[in-house]
């Protein structure tokens, strides 16, 4: 090479990068960078990767590759940088050209999530000198539909839903053009040649872009819900301030009193709604745009039904064209333009969202009174994200818009694994070397439509990816996941995984730190033990191979009077933790109250015969029996509300009182948490007149308190704790277990990538099982080792 650089004067190197690096404007970044220094080559996309050479004098080469990683485009995410020098061309030009991609080889690229429409495309939407004015379909090579328009890779518009619109000649030509901001940007269209909006209402139906927006405006003013098509999905919308449409829209939805999302204009109107620190800002305004949950206005203009008897507002500003246009004025005509609108799936609960042009037609006309649709196909549904902040930084509550399918690296090779995830907020992970794959928000399996929705993703996805050869899905025998694996697994190994070690595996994975030792406090609502008991107040031990792991301390087990009915009642569980602690259930007690007197005789039944009762030793059902001894709530209609309302109530308590009687649990040598010392404190606070308030705010405390003491109890030399599981979606208990073992000096893991509830199980369940796979002590013939055989109960 050297021979060669002093005859020419010029050096060739080839470079294949690997990452995000399709559908992010990849290429004609390259393109950009190589002609400004002067550079022949090429550049193409493959299944893989993005492949290029440059040639050229030396020092601009090196300049090259420096600016190739430190001036990538920002929705870029290099992985790797592979560079192989080569004998220069001769007689082979100056150029720099764009080459058509090569399909050969598997499909490794990761897919890029959808994307906010950007600034400039914005500013375009609503320049009346601009020929995509008021396009509601304007995009570019920065923004747009990404994941839920791509049937296949290498990213190019024939494999996208976007291949049955043939592009006009203008458009052609900025789709060619290296120096465009739409040089293949695969969804690109403008009003000549791009999907068409329209507006209908019964048989009534409204054309052209303008007409159907005033046309839905003027039927959201009136007080109707309009179904909305997305990037995703469809939405229904509605007024924010209607007490009465939003209370329909809830009937409709089946929805009970879990809270409505709201789209909001921009930050401004955010802020009449909502506190927002800069944090916040910046992640509702970042290009994933997901749902975050904020702390509500005492003078927010909204209707209570929004959420209920909830302090937070879960608000998103517009990430596509059509909210844009939605929440504007329409030239010339009169109808009212809406600052902010509930947005929320168009589904029943429980159900996935809708999202195809059959399925609209059947699902819909029970949820709307009219449809604002359009026909640009969707291929892959995909729900809105939700996030809480916390610190600065991002705590997922739902992981899917923005964000899904974007991979976690494992940091270690593996056989292709499917991982089916839980029952509740189902995602699934599918594995391609060391990158997981996490599928977007699937939903609860307890529909057959769901089951539908998770089987039809699987396929999307294992048809872009490699198809798995191994699969993982949770140990609990009556999951309709774990169902469907062993339905499916055929001659492939299923490892059956328990589902608190996947919560922790799914911690270490998404920092990076697989195989590093750690204490796991796994505390969630319901996961099957391997002692075929109820767990969900867990302290696990994981070594240097993570794939096995020993229960160390774990909260006392408590009867759960009538399995699911406790967990839809909390006032069962209030009453089994007064059972447990001695306590006579005497009128004056919330829980005593709020049963009737042939429930209180059924579960006194139950818990004096041990019929109907199963051991559990889960921290959210405590929650929730906290949630009912203080009188919060006593019945549920969705999953968590009574530990949520516990947690808003002791954030409000402030100072408590001079005097006030500290909680404590008791952390016994074994490891054990027990809780019966502190429910009788609490029953004679109570009995002696301090506010349900201060008595939340010292739960909290005594729960992290218990926390740091059996980490210290079990940990040994290990200095790294993770926290997850549902549970540490309380911001105030994540903080406070965070400071007091911090205090005790140790390291503290929390999610930022996946949640910590059960939508973060599948990653853990695949880096399991690819722990698994490549564990010399695999020697199982159906999943290697069994649960139990990785499994040290204590």
């Amino acid at each position: 090479m050297t021979d060669v650089v002093l005859r020419t004067g010029q050096v060739r190197q080839r470079f294949t990068v690997t990452g995000v690096v399709q559908g992010v404007g990849f290429r004609p970044f390259v393109h950009r960078v190589a002609t400004e220094l002067g550079l022949a080559g090429f550049v193409g996309n493959n299944s893989g990767a993005v492949f290029l050479e440059v040639q050229g004098p030396p020092a601009r080469v090196s300049e090259f590759g420096r600016r190739l990683r430190a001036e990538a485009p920002p929705l870029a995410r290099i992985t790797g940088v592979e560079i192989v020098d080569m004998d220069p061309e001769t007689g082979g030009g100056t150029d720099f050209r764009i080459v058509e991609s090569q399909t050969a080889g598997g499909a490794t690229t990761p897919i890029p999530p959808d994307i906010a429409v950007c600034d400039e495309c914005v500013a375009e939407l609503f320049d009346p000198a601009n020929r995509r004015y008021r396009h509601p379909f304007v995009t570019c090579t920065n923004c747009g539909p990404r994941f839920t328009i791509i049937r296949a890779l290498p990213y190019d518009r024939p494999a996208t839903t976007m291949a049955a619109f043939g592009m006009c000649e203008r458009c052609a030509v900025e789709y060619h053009d290296p120096a465009d901001r739409r040089f293949h940007a695969q969804p690109i269209a403008c009003p000549d040649c791009g999907p068409s909006l329209w507006f209908s209402s019964g048989s009534h139906r409204v054309d052209g872009s303008d007409a159907a927006l005033a046309a839905a405006q003027h039927a959201l003013a009136s007080g109707q819900v309009v179904a909305i098509k997305g990037i995703g999905g469809y939405h229904l919308a509605c007024a924010v301030d209607d007490e009465a449409v939003v209370g329909g829209l809830r009937a409709r939805k089946a929805r009970g009193a879990k809270p409505f999302a709201m789209l909001v204009r921009d930050l401004d109107v955010a802020r009449r709604y909502a506190w927002i620190d800069d944090s916040e800002a910046a992640i509702l305004t970042s290009p994933a745009r997901p749902i975050v949950l904020l702390r509500r206005r005492p003078d927010a203009p909204v209707a209570a039904a929004v959420a209920p008897a909830n302090p937070l507002l879960g608000l998103m500003l517009p990430y596509s064209p059509l909210h844009h246009l939605l929440l504007a004025p329409v030239p010339g005509a009169d109808a009212p333009a809406p600052d902010a609108l509930v947005l929320t799936s168009a589904n029943r609960s429980d159900e996935p969202i809708c999202f195809t042009e059959d399925d609209a037609a059947q699902r819909l006309p029970p949820l709307c009174d009219a449809v604002l649709d359009h026909n640009r196909p969707i291929h892959v549904p995909c729900d809105d994200s939700v996030v809480r902040v916390v610190d600065g930084r991002e705590l997922p509550i739902r992981r899917s818009r923005g964000y899904a399918p974007l991979p976690v690296d494992l940091g270690r090779d593996g056989p292709p694994v499917l991982a089916v995830g839980g029952e509740l907020k189902n995602t699934f992970c599918l594995t391609d070397g060391p990158r997981a794959f996490m599928s977007g928000h699937i939903g609860d399996m307890g529909t057959w439509e769901t089951l539908r929705a998770f089987e039809r993703a699987v396929a999307q996805l294992s048809d872009i990816r490699h198809r798995p050869v191994r699969l993982a899905a949770d140990m609990h025998p009556g999951y309709q996941t774990r169902s469907w694996a062993e339905r499916r697994a055929g001659e492939r190994p299923l490892d059956l995984v328990q589902h608190h070690h996947a919560h922790v595996v799914s911690l270490l994975a998404e920092h990076g730190r697989l195989g590093e030792p750690i204490i796991g406090v796994s505390f969630d609502g319901t996961g099957y033990g391997c002692d075929q008991t109820i767990w969900g107040g867990e302290i696990l031990a994981l070594g240097h191979d993570s794939h096995r792991f020993a229960r160390v301390g774990h909260l006392l087990p408590v009867p759960l009077p009538g399995g699911d009915a406790a967990v839809r009642n909390p006032w069962r569980m209030a009453l089994s933790q007064l059972w447990m602690a001695g306590i006579e259930w005497t009128a004056d007690l919330p829980p005593v109250g709020a049963a009737t007197a042939a429930e209180l005789r059924v579960t006194r039944s139950q818990l004096d015969s041990g019929v109907g009762c199963v051991p559990c030793s889960s921290m959210g059902r405590l929650f929730d029996a906290i949630a009912s001894l203080l009188g919060i709530r006593h019945r549920i209609d969705y999953e968590a509300q009574a530990a949520i309302e516990l947690e808003v109530l002791a954030d409000s308590a402030g100072d408590p009182p001079p005097g006030t009687p500290a909680l404590r649990l008791a952390v016994r040598p074994d490891g054990v948490i027990d809780p019966r010392d502190m429910i009788r404190a609490m029953v004679s606070a109570l009995r002696a007149g301090v506010a349900p308030a201060v008595l939340a705010s010292r739960f909290h405390e005594a729960v992290a308190a218990a926390v740091a003491a059996t980490v210290s109890l079990v940990a040994g030399s290990v200095r790294l704790v993770g926290l997850t599981g549902g549970v540490f979606q309380n911001v105030l208990l994540l903080h406070a277990c965070r400071q007091q073992l911090h205090q005790a000096g140790f390291e503290v893991l929390t999610h930022h990538l996946v949640p910590p509830n059960d939508g973060g199980l599948a990653l853990g369940q695949a880096a399991i099982s690819v722990l698994i796979s490549t564990s010399p002590r695999a020697d199982s013939p159906n999943g290697d080792e069994s649960c139990a055989q990785r499994c040290d109960r204590g």
